[in-house]
């Protein structure tokens, strides 16, 4: 459990950090590509790729291709909603993008939905729905028209980059070595465009980079690892991290930032841990 409780833990702390870089001004673009060099070593050293089947990978360079480019425009998108929203709504947002890769494997890969999963699937549009939910006072600013297609950004983004790296193992290609592809390639485009776009280059914001690149993988190799301990109990593992994040992010946004929830926003928060718990422990 220890592993577990690691992942939701930097999970969290990646929107804490994204948070209080937008209140700071603080250019998210080039933390974002100054992270994806140390999430590319720390893949190196934790998880030990086989470069050598490299060559391998044939069809999946497509999707890793579009990885590359999704993983930074999602991360650019995270901060947008948390600066928008708050990380309480955006943090269970991308929880629910679960549900998306379910959708695909009944509608695309031909998978067999249950009568659980159409109830577990139908709580997690309510809940998004109630996440989004803003009460209109008055006239409407441009940043509350914009707050729904942020946390959208953010739930199809990473229902998207569910998909695709399913769909690498699928083929496949072994999951350490299509991360380490995929963050190096995601480094290096996020890095030309910023070159292209001229952009001024802060020394804060690239700093910040460094412990967002381990926070990042942080997450992601103690997620793994908890899978592994836990092998015989996925679900716990699934279940754990997303329910775990919602309330952490949570307690934090609220407790710390204090962040404003209406009320139909904390009926979405609860539909979102029941959606989860429907999905993985029924």
């Amino acid at each position: 459990m220890m592993y577990l409780i690691i992942a939701v833990l930097c999970s969290v702390a990646v929107s804490v950090l994204l948070k209080i870089l937008r209140q700071k001004n603080i250019d998210i673009r080039q933390t974002i590509v100054a992270g994806y060099p140390v999430a590319f070593l720390l893949t190196w050293v934790l998880l030990k790729p086989d470069v050598s089947g490299i060559g391998a990978l044939g069809n999946a360079w497509g999707i890793i291709i579009a990885l590359g480019v999704l993983l930074p425009a999602v991360f650019i998108i995270l901060g947008r909603a948390i600066e928008s929203v708050g990380m309480v709504a955006t943090d269970a947002a991308q929880r629910l993008s679960l549900i998306i890769p379910i959708v695909a494997a009944f509608l695309l890969f031909g998978e067999v939905l249950t009568g659980t999963r159409v109830l577990g699937l139908a709580l997690g549009f309510l809940a998004l729905a109630a996440l989004v939910y803003r009460p209109q006072h008055g006239l409407i600013n441009t940043q509350a028209k914009q707050t729904p297609l942020w946390l959208f950004g953010v739930w199809l983004g990473y229902g998207v980059i569910d998909i695709l790296f399913k769909q690498v193992a699928k083929q496949g290609a072994a999951f350490p070595l299509t991360l380490f592809v995929t963050f190096g390639l995601a480094g290096l485009l996020l890095f030309v465009y910023l070159l292209i776009t001229r952009v001024r280059w802060q020394g804060n914001a690239l700093s910040a980079g460094l412990l967002l690149g381990a926070l990042n993988m942080g997450n992601i190799y103690a997620y793994v690892r908890a899978h592994q301990v836990l092998s015989e109990s996925p679900s716990i593992v699934f279940t754990g991290m997303n329910v775990g994040v919602i309330a952490v992010a949570t307690l934090i946004g609220v407790g710390v930032f204090k962040e404003q929830l209406n009320r139909i926003n904390i009926v979405g928060l609860l539909l979102a841990i029941c959606c989860v718990a429907v999905l993985f422990l029924v």
